[in-house]
């Protein structure tokens, strides 16, 4: 079930700090702008160690995130439209039994732009089939306080695991562009 025309990553099974640098990597892509962070995703077969899906914010045109580029362009290998990739259950369809979402960033909780939530895209597609994500930061709380998403993730049976030691890294790329 994987994408074909991803190069396959020489990243280790278990090696969280590698994937995490590499959604590091993908962050940098996307362009610096004081009005969201930049974040980097990655989506694995936790079974075969295969990448999915990436992306990262902005990504994909309007104001997507990086979990949502990820979602939206596996919909996309599969033919599905993009009201699959934010109702999840055709992607949960066409999923491994086994994935592991690899993020940046705490995966948000709420959008001001009215965009569906990155941690209710999660939630639909399931416990399931995502079963664990991974992530270098928790959410500041700049643009929005109290993100609730690790309970929520927890709360439907999704492991939730921070992996330190990227942090300094990581929010030096999320907020470049937003004044110091």
């Amino acid at each position: 079930m994987a994408n074909s025309s991803l190069p396959p990553l020489d990243i280790a099974a278990g090696d969280h700090e590698a994937y995490l640098r590499h959604a590091l990597s993908l962050a940098q892509k996307s362009p610096p702008k004081p009005s969201n962070y930049r974040v980097g995703a990655i989506l694995v077969n936790a079974a075969t160690n295969e990448v999915l899906s990436t992306g990262y914010t902005l990504e994909l045109p309007g104001n997507t995130h990086a979990e949502q580029c990820c979602f939206e362009k596996l919909a996309q290998q599969h033919s599905l439209s993009g009201d699959d990739a934010d109702g999840g259950s055709a992607l949960a369809a066409v999923l491994p039994d086994d994935v592991a979402l690899y993020t940046t960033m705490e995966p948000c909780s709420f959008r001001l732009s009215g965009n569906l939530p990155c941690v209710d895209r999660i939630l639909q597609i399931g416990a399931a089939k995502i079963r664990t994500v991974y992530v270098g930061v928790y959410e500041p709380e700049k643009f929005v306080s109290d993100n609730s998403g690790r309970q929520k993730l927890q709360d439907a049976g999704i492991a939730y695991v921070h992996v330190p030691g990227l942090e300094k890294e990581i929010l030096e790329v999320a907020t470049a562009g937003h004044e110091k």
